[in-house]
């Protein structure tokens, strides 16, 4: 493990989105046409703590040094909860898919890639999958950490427009950070979201996959939102067998997770359904509102129809309120089940994204939408 990932405090004169640290690297299976930097940047937790986040910003050496290069911010799906699986790691070693991020790169955006919080940066895991919140803060603030990079925005003063990307549980981060962009990051020219496969109900998503081949979701949905909420005693659910086996798994990618607990959920617990533990409904009410507040930009979904890891009803669901709220939402489905959708869909979205950074600027109190709840 670099030395980069070694943990750094947040100086009390830094705010969301400033950089702390950056270093020059080069990702593998891209050209040299294209350079990039791995990055600390300050953002904030489930609580509005401060904290230090890594990711990467990428971006093409063709553009002209007076152009104003369009950010693109990629949430990666779920990755894991610790180990070296954080996509600012994957992305140097050649082990990232790079389908979406060289489609961006070939349109001349910038593309930036979120590791999320506690991914990444060692000593604070595990990764709290599935806390929204803090995945929507952790994405805005990356947007505008990149624009303080030359490579990002070249020598144009002018902010640049934003998009933001993203597939699973980095869908439910894109769609929570349009969701908090005019509370949080008005200060950003956001034009446009999309997002996959979307986990609009964490709660949902749980009482689906805690059986059965995908139940090591369940399991790490319960270690991330324990990490996030970590001021409340959630894992009192947890037999002396689970409170160990949380410990290997905080550490595990991924596929190791899917590898290595393939129990039920409730092999882990002292009762059969956790979920349904008071402080459990708690947790879970505050992390199921996607759809709560209304994006001021517009929202383009999409699915596959026979995704068995995230139900189409999920990204439906969301759909059918946003649309209800008078967002600007459009919907696309897939005969593909989750992965292949991921790669199906790639030259869609982009076309989608292109179109709203083609559109004409509109100030954050000219957007269409609700206010904020």
């Amino acid at each position: 493990m670099t030395e980069f990932y070694t943990p750094v405090a947040v100086p009390t004169d830094r705010g969301p989105g400033d950089l702390l640290r950056t270093q020059t690297v080069t990702v593998g299976n891209l050209d040299n046409t294209t350079r990039a930097s791995r990055i600390v940047y300050v953002s904030s937790d489930s609580r509005g703590e401060l904290i230090p986040v890594s990711g990467t910003v990428i971006s093409s050496v063709s553009a002209s040094a007076s152009d104003l290069k369009p950010i693109m911010v990629y949430c990666t799906s779920f990755h894991g909860l610790g180990g070296e699986c954080a996509p600012s790691q994957l992305l140097v070693s050649g082990e990232e898919p790079l389908d979406q991020i060289q489609a961006a790169l070939e349109r001349g955006w910038t593309v930036a890639v979120p590791d999320g919080e506690n991914l990444g940066i060692t000593g604070l895991g595990p990764h709290t999958f599935l806390a929204a919140r803090a995945a929507g803060q952790v994405t805005l603030d990356l947007a505008r950490a990149s624009q303080a990079l030359p490579e990002a925005t070249s020598a144009n003063p002018n902010r640049a427009p934003i998009v933001l990307w993203g597939y699973g549980d980095g869908g439910r981060a894109v769609v929570w950070a349009g969701e908090l962009h005019r509370e949080y990051a008005p200060d950003l020219d956001l034009r446009g979201i999309a997002a996959g496969a979307v986990v609009s109900d964490p709660d949902a998503l749980v009482r689906s996959q805690h059986r059965g081949p995908w139940s090591a979701l369940a399991l790490a949905g319960l270690i991330g939102l324990s990490r996030a909420y970590h001021h409340l005693p959630l894992r009192h659910v947890l037999t002396e067998d689970g409170l160990r086996a949380v410990r290997h798994a905080e550490t595990l990618s991924a596929a190791m997770l899917l590898e290595h607990y393939r129990q039920p959920l409730e092999h882990w617990c002292e009762r059969p359904d956790p979920w349904n533990d008071a402080i459990w409904r708690y947790v879970l009410a505050r992390e199921s509102r996607s759809g709560a507040r209304t994006p001021a930009v517009p929202v383009h979904l999409y699915h596959g129809t026979n995704d068995l890891v995230v139900p189409v009803e999920s990204g439906g669901g969301l759909f059918t309120e946003y649309r209800r709220r008078g967002v600007e939402v459009s919907w696309r489905e897939y005969d593909a089940n989750h992965f292949r959708t991921a790669v199906d869909s790639t030259p869609d979205v982009v076309d989608e994204l292109a179109g709203f950074l083609n559109r004409p600027h509109i100030g954050p109190a000219q957007h269409k939408g609700q206010p904020t709840n």
